[in-house]
């Protein structure tokens, strides 16, 4: 708590002059000398700079390493040794975690740069600025601060909903308020985002399309409506996006596009992306993309120095893909694998065996190679890749389930008909049911011996974990297999407790040793309070206060 109040002081002064970018712009910077709230704010060019930071900087300490321990490792898409996240994949995460902090401070920044620009626009802002301009700015703090609440509240449960952190800054002894709150308090401020933010249709890439719109209000607040179990809104705002037109798909509405060309570079900010952060690239550290530095799985990938590794893949990662799978490859790279797009000059990167992190499996996604093969833009620790928030494709399969909502299994045709539209562009099948419930497994090649004789299987969520991977997303998921805001969780802890997360050999392709099976808990589906913030503010674990809504 006290560490967000802190960065809020500052904030509140010089939100909009802590980024820069080669994409100029996006990114325009103010001068940065006699900066202050009264005589900032003058021209519509300055009021739309003012939430840049909410495209990146703002959101370093989750996408670094915090937010992909959590939500890659405990839904047991990703393993590693690191000492500092390996018990994220253990279920072992104690409150002193480096990396717990490290995302649950960067969550909070996003919400004290998003508060900043709340309380001092309205203002601040002279009348000879557009009123339009205005809203558009508001409209993107709050859909940003609905973002991180909406993360937050999926972490930890009962938060403090803070809407000016400036009046915390004597006092941040603060209670938690009930999740239902939370929730409600994301539902009213994407209801204003997508009230004020301006529509835009989506045309091939560019720096212009980086900004959120109305549709990326709507398209979040199906995502929201889905978590609460409120299938019918849900339902409506995943059909209003759709037939919006503001998003399409790779490869089904834009044709010579591939799931696989969604994460170059050179296709940022494309008619897909619904939601997205923006990097620098050339920023250095704290202002690019860390992503590739973390996960590439060597230096010769990168051609920066970095690259180190730190994120392999399981096994059960492995095998939720089907070979023809098209989604496989630009997700995951295993040894054989050939990347014409990484080390162009050398004539492409093929990935070799390397048991760093136990299965000689890695993450390709966000993984874009040298400066070289991205326009000379990148650096160490800094690429210029977007990182997705959120993807058009997500909300077919919100639309899918939505209409299935509890049902055991479904042949509604456009259910059907928005799953298949995902599974077409991966290579996939049509399904003809969807289904849930407990079958036989399904004898993927290297399955172990010692898997369960009896598995939990989702249709659309093995389609979203297929889908989604390294976005971020899975462990959510999971988390609300079994409703909204409730303390017992069978069935995903059957998921969970059938997943190979172990280690292999050193054949090629690594064969699983079945080592990696946990024991999953219904307490551990809410992570702890960071200790420190704990000791500043004691009331984050007293029971919650209902909040007053004004």
């Amino acid at each position: 708590m006290k560490t967000y109040i802190k960065y809020s002081l500052a904030i509140a002064v010089l939100t909009m002059t802590t980024v820069t970018s080669c994409k100029k712009e996006f990114f325009d910077r103010p001068p940065q000398s006699s900066i202050t709230l009264d005589n900032f704010y003058k021209t519509a060019d300055q009021v739309s700079s003012s939430t840049n930071i909410l495209y990146s900087a703002a959101w370093f300490g989750w996408v670094t390493k915090g937010g992909w321990a959590i939500t890659e490792m405990a839904g047991g898409n990703g393993r590693s040794y690191s000492s500092d996240v390996a018990n994220f994949g253990n279920f072992s995460v104690t409150d002193g975690n480096s990396e717990l902090a490290n995302a649950y401070n960067s969550l909070w920044i996003v919400v004290a740069q998003s508060n900043a620009i709340i309380n001092n626009l309205p203002a601040k802002v002279p009348a000879t600025v557009d009123k339009k301009v205005v809203n558009q700015a508001l409209g993107e703090a709050r859909l940003f601060r609905a973002l991180s609440y909406f993360h937050l509240v999926r972490l930890f449960g009962n938060v403090p909903i803070i809407e000016n952190t400036l009046d915390y800054v004597d006092n941040f002894q603060v209670n938690t308020n009930p999740v239902t709150d939370v929730y409600k308090f994301i539902l009213n401020d994407l209801k204003f985002a997508e009230a004020n933010l301006i529509p835009q249709i989506r045309s091939g890439n560019s720096v212009a399309q980086g900004r959120v719109s109305s549709g990326s209000a709507t398209a979040l607040l199906s995502k929201v409506y889905l978590y609460m179990q409120d299938y019918t809104n849900a339902r409506a705002a995943a059909e209003k996006v759709i037939a919006s037109g503001e998003f399409k798909l790779y490869g089904a509405d834009v044709p010579g596009k591939e799931f696989k060309d969604l994460f170059l570079t050179a296709n940022n900010n494309n008619e897909e992306s619904v939601i997205a952060l923006q990097w620098a690239g050339a920023g250095g550290y704290g202002k690019g993309n860390p992503l590739q530095a973390s996960w590439a799985a060597n230096t010769s990938i990168t051609g920066t120095g970095d690259g180190y590794g730190v994120l392999g893949v399981t096994f059960d990662a492995l095998f939720a893909f089907q070979q023809d799978d098209k989604r496989f490859k630009p997700t995951i790279m295993v040894t054989g694998a050939n990347y014409p797009e990484i080390n162009q000059s050398a004539g492409g990167y093929t990935h070799q065996a390397n048991q760093g992190q136990g299965t000689s499996a890695f993450v390709k996604k966000y993984v874009v190679g040298t400066p070289a093969d991205n326009g000379g833009i990148g650096s160490a620790q800094s690429s210029a890749n977007n990182t997705y928030m959120m993807r058009y494709a997500e909300v077919y399969l919100i639309l899918a389930e939505s209409i299935m909502g509890t049902a055991k299994n479904s042949t509604d045709p456009q259910a059907l008909a928005a799953i298949n539209k995902i599974r077409t562009r991966a290579g996939l099948g049509n399904l003809t049911e969807i289904r849930r419930g407990y079958f036989t497994p399904n004898n993927a090649p290297g399955k172990p011996t010692n898997a369960p004789a009896q598995y939990y299987r989702d249709d659309i969520l093995e389609e979203r974990r297929r889908e989604l991977m390294f976005e971020f997303d899975y462990w959510f998921d999971l988390a609300r297999l079994d409703g909204f805001n409730v303390t017992s969780h069978p069935n995903a802890i059957t998921i969970i407790n059938q997943q190979d997360r172990g280690s292999g050999d050193n054949g090629v392709p690594s064969n699983s040793y079945g080592n990696g099976y946990v024991a999953m808990t219904n307490s551990k589906f809410l992570f702890p309070f960071p200790a420190t913030e704990v000791a500043s503010n004691p009331k984050l674990i007293q029971p919650p206060v209902p909040y007053v809504f004004k």
